[in-house]
C-alpha cells in the first residue's frame, strides 16, 4: 500500500511539475519576456514586489 502511495505522489508531482504555479521560473520570464517584446515593450519588475512571483512583473512600453 505506501509503494502505491508513493508511486502516486511521484506521478502527481509530475503533473503539477510541469506548470508555473505562478512562479516566476526561468521558463515563464522567457515567455512573458516573448509576449511583452512582441507587443513592443520590456519587462519589468513592480517597485517593491516579491521577484518570485510572475505577477510581480510587467510589460512596459519603450
Amino acid at each position: 500500500m505506501r509503494a502505491l502511495l508513493a508511486i502516486a505522489a511521484i506521478a502527481l508531482g509530475a503533473c503539477v511539475g510541469g506548470r508555473d504555479l505562478g512562479y516566476a521560473t526561468y521558463d515563464a520570464l522567457a515567455q512573458a519576456q516573448r509576449e511583452c517584446a512582441a507587443k513592443g515593450g520590456v519587462l519589468k519588475q513592480k517597485p517593491e514586489s516579491n521577484a518570485a512571483r510572475i505577477d510581480s512583473f510587467a510589460c512596459e512600453r519603450k
